[in-house]
């Protein structure tokens, strides 16, 4: 499988801040134009402008994609001109919503897009964001996003295009609002929960330009699921990444492969070192995730124990062996208790 560019993760942010900026077209003129585009055309050119907004240079991916999306069939080949245009309304609403500088401001343009048209995602994933008041009540909100993304896109449009989302714009809400569904199922522990739509992520997407294979191999791992976690590591072989590195000695250690996970470990410790210094309890964590990383850097090292931490935790006699490795490497070095990420 051709691995896609690693983008440098990003601290987590609420769904109103997750997407490229808003786009400055005139919203009055936008319906003249409308009349010239098949609905699903427009939609696509809709989430185009948002990249063109950003001020960046647009990735070749999304520019591939918007090529894709213009291609049929698409999500809005069935609506009538107004519904298409109510569609169309809504989702720009709802990036104004993801951009929007209170919270008030926020909820106001969200709930006008959903007047707008009912099972617009993103509007939904910015209500459920500001608006749950525990994590039980977001996971409910957030599911309910992704049925309305279910039922926008439709079981055909679904079935036909599975192994091409992200590249076709139009699913890009349904699955940022799966992301963010497994991301808080993952949370709060309801791991086989979280596992089945990371899976279902990478069927939809087996190219995974949303990175949901580093989080899904750490809950493999957590869980001693073996075989798919071997699936993982070749399927995305190439990937040269700390995490990978370091998941990859975790799987021999539990695949009872001792010598090869030491080779494993010596690759990892030359990707990025501060893994184990934060696993071994020589640094302290800090509370927040870091913006930006570089490669072997400190901050790339919180990032990947974010999604490992819990796995060497919950596998006792690997973080046991890695001890036991530094302190063959450092016989000065506190043998204390992992102090792990949760």
């Amino acid at each position: 499988m051709n691995n896609p560019p690693r983008k440098s993760p990003a601290k987590k942010s609420p769904a109103k801040k997750s997407l490229t900026k808003k786009s400055p077209v005139d919203k009055k003129s936008s319906a003249k134009k409308k009349a010239a585009f098949p609905a699903g055309m427009e939609a696509a050119m809709l989430q185009f402008q948002q990249l063109m907004a950003a001020g960046d240079l647009i990735a070749q991916d999304d520019l591939d994609a918007l090529l894709i999306s213009l291609q049929g069939p698409l999500v809005g080949d069935g609506l009538t001109d107004p519904e298409a245009e109510a569609r169309d309304e809504a989702q720009q609403l709802a990036f104004d919503a993801m951009e929007a500088e209170t919270d008030a401001q926020a909820i106001k343009l969200a709930n006008r897009a959903l007047k707008l048209y009912p099972d617009c995602v993103d509007a939904l994933v910015v209500l459920a964001e500001i608006e749950s008041e525990s994590p039980r009540k977001l996971i409910e909100a957030l599911k309910k996003a992704v049925a309305a993304g279910e039922r926008s896109l439709g079981a055909t449009y679904i079935r036909q295009n599975t192994g091409h989302f992200w590249g076709l714009l139009e699913t890009r809400p349904y699955m940022r609002a799966l992301g963010q569904l497994a991301n808080q199922l993952q949370a709060q522990g309801i791991k086989l929960d979280a596992i089945q739509l990371y899976e279902k992520m990478l069927t939809l997407n087996p190219n995974d330009n949303q990175g949901v294979r580093d989080p899904l191999l750490g809950l493999y791992l957590a869980t001693n699921n073996l075989q798919a976690a071997r699936r993982v590591l070749k399927d995305f072989e190439e990937d040269a990444s700390a995490a990978f590195a370091w998941a990859r000695v975790l799987e021999r250690v539990l695949s009872a492969d001792l010598p090869a996970a030491e080779a494993a470990l010596s690759l990892a410790r030359s990707a990025n070192r501060f893994v184990e210094l934060y696993l071994t309890g020589q640094r302290k964590l800090s509370g927040e995730l870091p913006e930006m990383y570089s490669p072997g850097s400190d901050e790339e090292a919180i990032l990947v124990l974010e999604n490992l931490a819990s796995a060497w935790a919950d596998q006792k006699q690997a973080a046991l062996w890695l001890i036991d490795q530094l302190a063959k490497e450092s016989p000065q070095a506190p043998t204390r208790k992992l102090k792990l990420v949760h």
